[in-house]
């Protein structure tokens, strides 16, 4: 996320942080580098424009320049610009009304409504424990009823039953009433989308939104598509009472325009950020955090937030007290790897740690990804359960076997047992010396812990300095892990890659 812009932003701010003075010459000459970068990145001119004068004219002052840090003070000032210009903070749907309580979710053909819609109502549903609906008003597109269906099926959400050839208007009036009957406390609208902004669509939302009274109408678009997105958002908003955002595919705009521009020009909060495929892959929308990624301060507050969404705590539990005792097999570590790849992989979760911009560098330059993970858990499912257990008894014609079985090569076995035995000396390590909690549970946060884990002094520094506390300097949980830069040759190695 944002990957291009923030090391354009990271090699800006890199010459003046070492600096003991700055000078009014010194300030313009960055700001002239992060315009140029913010350009690129497809912000709005605009945008940019009132961006950099804000920041200048903090910069500049006196007590910037006679600061003992005065590089960091910058940082600091273009942090805090950053999150004003995403929204200064997160703005949750409204559900506080008498149920049900309708989200309109509106967008043009191919941004990802009727995906985003099953997502919001996963999201929902976990989150506050309301009775969702969802009901498909797209009477045009091909299936577009039954993609919905399927999607609530697969998901255990509700889904209006389709009846044939119903006008929107009259979907939307059985939608309302089967919620209202059924006592959900919240009704999606997945709305029919066009490849282009025109009267007739505007005219056909306006009519579903006087029949539904919707206190939510969210303008799903394409962060990928940058500025378009935003000028979609735009003419949405000049024809609809608008109250957010969200963006989908986030996850893979290295850039940040729409993101960065959503909010200045149209004065509607992003609410959300689709981060991948999956029913889970939603994020709420905090400004702060994604500013905090931008500038290569990383986020732990989010991965705090997804580890405990995630983390299923009796297995945890299970194999804590196992590791207490000395033991950890193949099993354990299979399941390290999929926690792993349900908190996003190692891309994901790096993108959310401080001062690792490099590593994630050599990761990309040596074509390492996700898929590294799910053949390493392709490789375990493909051993007897004896095997599993004791890994010491894999000899050739196994290995042979479990290689033809997961479609990988026995030098990839080797690597993966390679890893393993370094995984469990790490556990056994944490086991004795009494570091692993038997009674495994993700901590609650209060608001001052939340600040300081969000402290954008968190640093490179800090996070060696967990590293090298933990045993193997390896971080918990993260199989594989380097705990330095210059130790991921290591890792590269294992994994079956060249550096």
């Amino acid at each position: 996320m944002f990957e291009t812009l923030s090391d354009r932003l990271s090699n800006v701010f890199s010459k003046i942080t070492g600096r003991g003075l700055l000078t009014e010459s010194n300030v313009d000459e960055a700001l002239r580098e992060v315009r140029r970068a913010l350009l690129e990145a497809d912000v709005a001119l605009e945008v940019v424009k009132d961006f950099l004068e804000k920041v200048r004219e903090k910069a500049i002052g006196e007590e910037v320049i006679k600061s003992v840090s005065p590089g960091q003070t910058v940082i600091k000032i273009v942090n805090d610009e950053l999150t004003k210009l995403l929204g200064s903070e997160n703005v949750e749907l409204n559900l506080k009304v008498n149920p049900p309580a309708v989200i309109m979710m509106v967008g043009l053909q191919g941004s990802g409504k009727t995906t985003t819609s099953a997502k919001i109502a996963h999201f929902i549903r976990n989150k506050y424990k309301n009775k969702v609906m969802m009901a498909s008003l797209d009477v045009n597109r091909p299936a577009a009823q039954e993609q919905l269906e399927i999607l609530g099926a697969e998901n255990s959400i509700v889904t209006l039953p389709i009846i044939k050839n119903q006008k929107t208007t009259e979907i939307t009036k059985r939608a309302f009433q089967e919620a209202k009957l059924g006592g959900f406390d919240v009704l999606i609208l997945d709305t029919a989308g066009r490849l282009h902004v025109d009267e007739d669509l505007m005219n056909e939302l306006d009519s579903i939104n006087q029949i539904a009274n919707s206190q939510e109408i969210i303008l799903v678009a394409d962060a990928l598509t940058g500025q378009d997105a935003v000028n979609v958002a735009k003419s949405f908003s000049q024809k609809l009472p608008l109250t957010g955002v969200i963006l989908t595919r986030l996850d893979g705009d290295s850039r940040g325009g729409a993101a960065l521009s959503m909010r200045h020009i149209t004065g509607k909060p992003i609410k959300f950020a689709g981060t991948g495929e999956k029913i889970e892959n939603l994020e709420e929308f905090y400004p702060d955090r994604i500013s905090n990624r931008i500038l290569g301060m990383g986020d732990i507050v989010s991965l705090v937030e997804k580890a405990k969404e995630t983390i299923d705590t009796e297995n945890a539990n299970k194999i804590a007290k196992k590791i207490s005792k000395g033991l950890f097999d193949l099993d354990d570590m299979a399941q390290q790897l999929k926690q792993m790849s349900k908190m996003g992989g190692i891309s994901g979760i790096l993108g959310m740690l401080p001062g690792i911009s490099k590593v994630k560098k050599q990761m990309a330059e040596s074509n390492m990804n996700d898929k590294i993970i799910h053949r390493q858990i392709a490789i375990i499912s493909s051993m007897t359960p004896k095997e599993r257990r004791n890994p010491k008894i894999l000899n050739a014609s196994r290995k042979r076997r479990i290689a033809s079985g997961s479609g990988t090569e026995v030098s990839e076995i080797n690597k993966l047992i390679k890893l393993y035995r370094q995984t469990s000396d790490m556990m056994k390590k944490f086991g004795k010396k009494g570091m692993l909690d038997q009674n495994f549970d993700m901590p609650e946060l209060n608001n001052n812990e939340i600040n300081k884990l969000n402290d954008s002094n968190i640093s490179e520094k800090m996070l060696s300095q967990l590293q090298s506390n933990s045993p193997g300097g390896k971080l918990p949980g993260l199989p594989g892990l380097p705990n330095s830069q210059n130790k991921l040759s290591n890792l590269l190695n294992l994994t079956g890659r060249k550096k």
